[in-house]
């Protein structure tokens, strides 16, 4: 966390200089040393405001996890003071999310008893499983498994699970109870508690109240704290008119005074092997949500971020969360912007709103007690609709209907099999529209087009000329094993179309970033078919380390150095050199008959994309 360079005006994009020995991995040693007493007072300010949210917020999304509301604050406390140690955003707040409850209420539920000491102990378990994980992947430096979810797979799960969360606060909302842990068995439990009349008005006019409340801020006043305006007048009316003691409605009740005690979570080794899996999970969409809310705030701050670094300090954070009866956090989306609105500079807005609610628990618990749960179920209900984003699967269905049938497998998946169930399908269905798209890449024979300079796709191009007797075919992709032999049938075939009888064929291999063995088998294969039929194989523009795979594969040297050439135009120049070929361009000129090897054509130059 460094300030911001006295130059970074003129190149907001320069990467800042990055700090040596445990400054790497301890940015808040170099805050403490860096800070500007200006920052000072804007910080405590912008701490202050963000701890109206932090409270309310993650007393919700502790209810909605199954746990109970104190130890959202627990995991608030822990992750803002830990990341603002090993953090390297300046104003990223981290703690629990909405993204996250449903894995995590998944996970403990079935397990432990809604609010338990058990079930604080299996979730404290997850967090310092997935804490784990994300510390071992960022030391290994493996941040890129951000890229395992595309847009249209987070599109479908974000969306699945805020159904599945919303589904899951509406009971609470209405005021009574709905047993089961899926979408399915909890949208019947909410028809049959409305048509069984089990739906306490009271809970019911307070929640629908609340919702309301931060909607219409959200709306009309987005920098004004709806949230804490609506939970206060929520738990104002509960107190003043005993409603608790009246009408039966469920509030968070006495909560313990003083700060979390570091404690080791015991669980057994069944329960600890069944949260592997959830764990994973986390870990995933824990990165996956901070990396974009992450790289989000430093474009806007115009400093960088590391994803290893990122994704180790998330890791420490959860580790933290998990030893302090906290549970499973991650860069927030909407408490974050809170932060930057209310003037915030440094990680010390958020140790500021750390402190803040360190003292409420100490100080003035009692100001808790009278908190409906269907206040907090309005809370969570509002942040998952944000989560909601609809016109962006629309606008998929537009453009690209693969992907917005990607997009609705994955939300299906998540929806009907079950959120940590999903997780995995979503990340399946990425790598397998992945492997789909690879594995049938783009290919093209080229020629040379009137009045344009280089090599086109004759199918975009059928007035282009080929040269006789040679093929200039482009591959668009990497040759690996899922289209290796594809590749062999589409250069043979190539040659079979060729308006001439083939005497070379050169791979424009500019897009070829990879050749793996497979691939590798199927090159030498084609290099036996055609040297059986004397026809010369050549490559053009290809990259010095794939040349390098080459050469250790033994295939550099059996097609032959001179058989690679630089660019196609030198490819060209060699072939009418070589086979004393009758060449005419477009402008009526004959090209490089008898021209020594020395280079390309005046005008041929390098392959167009088109």
């Amino acid at each position: 966390m460094t300030a911001p360079s006295q130059n970074s005006h003129l190149n907001p994009f320069k990467r800042e200089a990055q700090p040596h020995g445990l400054g790497r991995w301890v940015p808040g040693l170099k805050l403490l040393r860096t800070y500007k007493r200006r920052w000072l007072l804007r910080d405590l300010s912008a701490g202050a405001v963000l701890t109206t949210i932090l409270v309310p917020v993650g007393m919700g999304y502790a209810e909605a996890s199954g746990l109970p509301a104190i130890c959202g604050l627990y995991a608030t406390m822990t992750a803002l003071v830990t990341y603002a140690i090993f953090g390297r955003s300046r104003i990223l707040v981290l703690g629990p999310d909405s993204a996250l409850v449903a894995i995590i209420a998944a996970s403990v539920l079935p397990l432990a008893a809604r609010g338990s000491a058990h079930a604080v102990e299996l979730a404290g378990v997850l967090a310092i499983l997935a804490g784990v994980m994300c510390v071992a992947a960022g030391l290994l430096r493996l941040g890129f498994i951000t890229d395992l979810l595309s847009k249209p797979i987070r599109l479908g799960y974000l969306n699945a699970i805020a159904l599945t969360v919303i589904l899951g606060q509406l009971p609470t909302l209405l005021g009574f109870k709905v047993k089961g842990l899926d979408v399915v068995t909890e949208a019947s439990g909410i028809v049959k508690g409305i048509a069984g009349n089990q739906v306490n008005h009271t809970a019911f006019a307070i929640g629908g109240t609340c919702l309301l409340i931060i909607l219409a801020c959200k709306r009309w006043l987005p920098k004004f704290p709806g949230v804490l305006l609506a939970v206060f007048l929520a738990t104002v009316v509960v107190s003043l008119f005993n409603l608790a003691h009246h009408t039966g409605l469920s509030v968070v009740g006495e909560i313990p005074r003083g700060l979390p005690a570091w404690r080791v979570p015991e669980v057994s080794e069944k329960e600890l092997n069944l949260l592997f899996h959830s764990a994973i999970a986390i870990a995933l969409v824990s990165f996956a949500d901070m990396s974009v809310v992450s790289r989000t705030f430093a474009l806007r701050g115009r400093y960088e971020t590391d994803d290893n670094k990122e994704l180790f300090a998330l890791g420490l954070c959860n580790v933290a969360s998990g030893f302090f009866q906290g549970f499973s956090v991650t860069g927030s989306a909407s408490r974050t912007p809170v932060a930057e609105a209310a003037g915030a500079k440094t990680q010390l807005t958020s140790v500021t709103g750390a402190i803040c609610v360190a003292l409420l628990i100490v100080i003035f618990p009692s100001l808790l007690m009278n908190v409906p749960h269907t206040a907090l179920s309005a809370v969570v209900i509002c942040a998952c609709l944000s989560l909601v984003d609809i016109s962006s699967v629309i606008e998929l269905y537009g453009v690209r209907k693969a992907e917005f049938v990607a997009c609705l497998a994955c939300f299906l998946g998540v929806a009907v099999a079950g959120v940590i169930p999903g997780i995995f399908i979503a990340v399946g269905i990425s790598l397998l529209v992945f492997i789909i798209r690879a594995s049938r890449p783009y290919s093209a024979v080229l020629g040379r087009a009137k009045g344009l300079k280089g090599y086109h796709d004759i199918s975009r191009h059928p007035e282009a000329k080929q040269i006789p007797g040679l093929v200039l075919f482009r591959w668009d992709a990497p040759l690996f094993f899922a289209n290796a032999r594809l590749f062999r049938e589409c250069a043979l075939e190539a040659i079979a179309n060729a308006p001439t009888a083939v005497k070379r064929i050169v791979i424009e291999a500019e897009p070829v970033t990879d050749i793996d063995s497979t691939a590798a088998d199927a090159l030498r294969e084609l290099e036996h078919d055609l040297n059986a039929v004397s026809i010369e194989l050549g490559f053009a523009q290809m990259k010095g380390p794939v040349k390098d795979q080459l050469k250790n594969y033994g295939l550099f040297q059996k097609i032959g150095e001179e058989n690679f050439f630089p660019t196609l135009g030198v490819a060209v120049d060699a072939y009418v050199h070589t086979h004393q070929i009758e060449w005419h361009d477009w402008d009526g000129k004959k090209c490089c008959k008898h021209a020594p090897h020395s280079g390309p054509c005046p005008d041929e130059v390098m392959s167009d994309s088109l």
